[in-house]
């Protein structure tokens, strides 16, 4: 599982990857902007934010990822404890908020909340939706004890969706997120992608799953009341 830290102390940024990496993929930014960016491109089951950073605060980053309904569970990490400070995070979407010092333990125990919370079972890199399990370590999916036939793309875009149930992703978000915007190919892909996932789901009545918002994107839903 991926987590990105944005945080411009190089020492205590080492400092929680250290303390994480037996959970987690880390990736490090030491600037808002930069963080930003990273955000952006890529798929994050957590990312921990701090408000002080260079060229951009911690609340524009997180200000900017909500507008652009990017759902990225996020932990405010700051020495600021005041309680005005708190309200300004969660108001603008912080998930989470915890005050340096800060003991690991806590760390830890509050980012398997967070994630558990958000994305289903924490432990062994798993995620869960009802039956289907996705280990996010080896990019295997499983329905009861049969797997499901994925590619990368495809595995990749399942992960997303769940990731942001109930959501609806437009296929400008898929694709910035999937193949990002440097790839050759364009946001047609997508509906490629998404039509072959639903066929390698419909053998297990998973495809209804997944609703199409024609123009716009897909959800997938708790329901099950998307395409038949």
């Amino acid at each position: 599982m991926k987590l990105l830290i944005i945080e411009d102390d190089k020492h205590l940024s080492e400092t929680i990857r250290e303390t994480v990496e037996e959970l987690f993929e880390t990736q490090q930014a030491y600037d808002g902007e930069e963080g930003l960016f990273l955000a952006e491109q890529n798929i994050f089951y957590v990312i921990i934010l701090d408000i002080m950073l260079p060229y951009m605060n911690g609340y524009e980053v997180l200000q900017n990822l909500r507008k652009k309904n990017i759902t990225t569970p996020v932990m405010m990490l700051t020495a600021k404890d005041g309680i005005d400070d708190k309200i300004q995070g969660f108001k603008v979407g912080a998930d989470d908020y915890l005050v340096k010092p800060f003991h690991r333990e806590e760390l830890l125990l509050r980012l398997e909340v967070m994630v558990r919370r958000n994305v289903g079972t924490f432990k062994e890199n798993v995620i869960t939706f009802n039956d289907l399990k996705l280990n996010v370590k080896n990019n295997t999916a499983t329905i009861g004890d049969e797997l499901v036939n994925l590619n990368g793309k495809q595995f990749e875009l399942l992960e997303y969706l769940i990731n942001n149930k109930n959501t609806i992703l437009t296929k400008e978000q898929i694709f910035d997120r999937i193949w990002g915007f440097e790839s050759d190919t364009s946001a047609t892909v997508v509906e490629v992608y998404a039509s072959k996932l639903r066929k390698n789901l419909k053998k297990f009545n998973y495809d209804h799953y997944i609703k199409t918002f024609r123009g716009l994107g897909y959800m997938l839903t708790d329901n099950g009341e998307g395409d038949v």
